[in-house]
């Protein structure tokens, strides 16, 4: 299962009120102006943070324990206080790709959201070092969520009912906050315990305002909304709104039912297994489904066709979860094999 992000160019946000219709990419004046106070509010909260940066060497605060994540744009480690002895989980991105402003700005948007139970809570501590910059978070032990996906089989069907449930609240809440996650996947998805009970969203260097312009400069991925693969209604680029996160989380729930990807690249004219889809979602048939489709039950065919809707304006938010909990998402599986806990879990 790939698992890189595709390449996307965000454009500074601007004030487009005579490009708020509402159309392909299009936003109205209220989603506008929430885009607008929630970038406004992070510039106040990164303004702040600059000025009260820890200036210190990271070892000669914590004691380093282990790795915990390596990615493009940084490595994550779980240390301890030196002092206090306190577990806590150290992001650590290094000097010069990093800029101030870019780490400002994932910090701060991490401090913004993490309250919610399945987002992984920023601590208050920022610090500079001669070449990384470096904040702290909670410690989430057991790995990211792709470890725990069979190839070709998936999860089990109580956990992916319970990981589908806290992710939608998870996104809600950020969407609630005037934000698009922009980077749902399981590598973005951290395990708190070995049997994949709770899960916690984290990394939010990708995270944009609603309505920032955003262009994509490289290939689609399976995540990739199919709106971002066409030319973009602005020349800046597509006014993102949280139609893109539904895309990449009904995406995430077909590989937890199935272990593969539904498609590589949303492109019917470059992905027979995109085509397929379309043309059976068009026709309204359940039982004509696809060969990839094999196995689901009907509540998941009609979830995932709402959150897979080609045109962002008639695809169901990410909330639309919680109407098919409790009921089976595979074919050959019961009611006693669907865990009642994942109601409640996504009224979190």
């Amino acid at each position: 299962m790939p698992g890189r992000q595709s390449e996307e160019q965000p454009v500074e946000m601007k004030a487009a009120e005579d490009e708020a219709e509402v159309g392909l990419g299009g936003l109205t004046l209220e989603e506008l102006q929430q885009g607008q106070e929630a970038a406004l509010a992070l510039e106040d909260m990164m303004t702040l943070s600059a000025q009260t940066l820890v200036q210190a060497e990271v070892d000669e605060l914590y004691q380093e324990v282990r790795p915990l994540g390596q990615g493009r744009f940084g490595r994550v480690l779980l240390v301890t206080h030196r002092q206090k002895g306190t577990p806590m989980a150290l992001k650590q991105l290094p000097k010069p790709p990093t800029s101030l402003r870019g780490f400002l700005y994932e910090f701060c948007v991490g401090l913004s959201l993490g309250t919610h139970s399945a987002i992984v809570a920023t601590y208050g501590i920022g610090i500079e070092s001669a070449d990384s910059y470096s904040f702290l978070t909670e410690p989430v032990l057991h790995g990211d969520l792709m470890a725990f996906i069979q190839p070709k089989v998936g999860l089990p069907p109580p956990a992916v009912q319970r990981c589908a449930a806290q992710l939608a609240s998870a996104l809600e809440h950020i969407h609630a906050h005037g934000l698009v996650y922009r980077d749902v996947k399981p590598e973005n998805v951290l395990v708190c315990d070995p049997d994949c009970q709770r899960v916690k969203l984290t990394d939010f260097g990708h995270t944009r305002p609603r309505g920032t312009l955003l262009r994509l400069t490289g290939p689609p991925i399976p995540y990739t909304a199919p709106e971002l693969c066409a030319p973009p209604p602005l020349p800046e680029g597509l006014p993102i709104q949280p139609a893109l996160d539904a895309w990449a989380l009904g995406v995430l729930v077909f590989c937890l039912l199935t272990g593969y990807f539904p498609w590589d690249q949303p492109l019917a004219e470059a992905d027979p297994f995109y085509e397929d889809f379309v043309i059976w979602q068009a026709s309204g048939q359940p039982q004509d489904r696809p060969q990839p489709w094999y196995g689901l039950a009907p509540a998941a065919d009609a979830l995932l066709w709402g959150l897979l809707e080609p045109h962002p304006r008639r695809r169901s938010p990410v909330g639309s979860i919680r109407g098919y909990l409790g009921r089976p998402w595979r074919q050959w599986e019961g009611e006693a094999g669907v865990v009642g806990q994942a109601e409640e879990e996504g009224r979190q």
